[in-house]
Formats: C-alpha cells, structure tokens, sequence
C-alpha cells in the first residue's frame, strides 16, 4: 500500500474555519486532534490513506514545496512571501479573510500621506511582500524581520511603520496605530506539491476536486 497522503494545515486562527471545511471534504482527524493539551504534530484521519500534520501557517508552504506534505491549507499571503515554484494553490477555500496593511502611528498618520514616501524603515514577517510592494511604487523599503509583536516596534523606535496581516483592527488600535495602505486582500488557498499531483493524480486530484466542492458548498462571510 502507498505511503499516506500528507495533509498540512496551520495552527492559529484559519484552523477553526478549516475544520468545517475538511469534514465537507470527507476528511476528520482523531479525536486527539482536537486535545489542547496535545504536543502531536501528526494525526490520523478517517481515510487511512490521508494523514494530517498541524504545523505553523509559515511552515504549511515550506513542507508542501519539498515535498514533506503532499497538500496543505495556508493563507495567500504565505505563499505570496515565499513565492515557491513547487507549489500549486488551485483552490481559494474562502475561509481566513484578512488583509496585508502598512500601518503606522496614529499621530505620524495625521500628517502623513504616503504618496510622498520615497524611503521607509517597516518592521514585518512579510520581507519579500513588502519589498515588491514599496519598487512597484518606487520607494525604497528597508525591512527588519520581525515574527511578532510587530505592534510595539514604533513606539520602540524600531521601526516607524509596520506590514502587517489585519482583520478587524483592534490589536492596532490598542497600540495607538492605524493602517494607511493595504497591500493585499487575503484567504486561504488549498495547496499542493507540483510533483506529488502528477504522481499521486490518484488520490489528489479528488481530492482537489473534493475542497473545490466543499468550498463553494460553505456560507461565505457577508
């Protein structure tokens, strides 16, 4: 029998809108899965020919483009960051809705406007987006990486403006900032290894079809 098929799915917020998303597809892990207190990073389905891993959202992108995981769910701004050949996202899941913001403090917003930006200091887990982001409009972007609490770097003097994912906004207005520019709207994507879809046609091709499926058949948010 083939090896099972390695399914990758994020930890954080797009799993619980995943969840109901899978089972429309045929597919629920163990009841372990489900266990907080769990430190399993591999699960067991209901299909013993598919097996799921819960890895961190950045990671999702980097196991399914080497090949680790034959198929995961990340959002679009992850694979826009790391721009992988190997991946193939045929599915938008229309789940994990958000966007990528440029915000910065509210008082530098109050007479800012950034079409005169010519050079920028950002602080941001997304380098590669926001350097296409600020060339496209011929500003110069200097990035510091950052893999979280991007929030604080303004008031620290790290950074005068962050590039950061934004739902409803609160944690930057807790943090006296406000957004100034969006750079992209985001979803989730169903993903999938390049190789392994002409290989493993047999499975992940229903299985593509099967989340297609699954998606157009889930409410979307209003």
């Amino acid at each position: 029998m083939a090896d099972p098929i390695i399914l990758a799915v994020p930890k954080g917020r797009i799993l619980g809108e995943a969840l109901p998303l899978l089972a429309r597809a045929g597919i629920r892990p163990e009841p372990s899965f489900g266990d907080e207190a769990s430190r399993a990073l591999r699960f067991a389905t209901d299909r013993a020919d598919i097996a799921m891993i819960r890895v961190r959202a950045f990671d999702v992108a980097t196991f399914v483009a080497h090949g680790a995981a034959q198929i995961g769910i990340v959002g679009s701004d992850v694979i826009a960051e790391f721009d992988y050949s190997e991946l193939y996202a045929p599915v938008d899941l229309g789940i994990g809705h958000c966007r990528i913001a440029v915000a910065e403090p509210r008082g530098l917003a109050a007479t800012d406007d950034p079409r005169g930006w010519s050079h920028v200091r950002v602080a941001t887990k997304y380098p590669n987006t926001t350097r296409r982001h600020f060339e496209a409009r011929g500003v110069q972007a200097e990035c510091v990486k950052l893999n979280g609490a991007m929030e604080i770097a303004p008031a620290l003097g790290l950074a005068d403006r962050i590039v950061d994912l934004v739902s409803s906004g609160r944690t930057l207005a807790e943090n006296g900032l406000v957004e100034v520019e969006t750079i992209a709207e985001v979803s989730a994507r169903l993903i999938v290894n390049r190789a392994a879809y002409k290989t493993r046609a047999d499975v992940l091709a229903p299985l593509v079809a099967a989340f297609r499926a699954a998606a157009q058949e889930m409410p979307r948010a209003a």
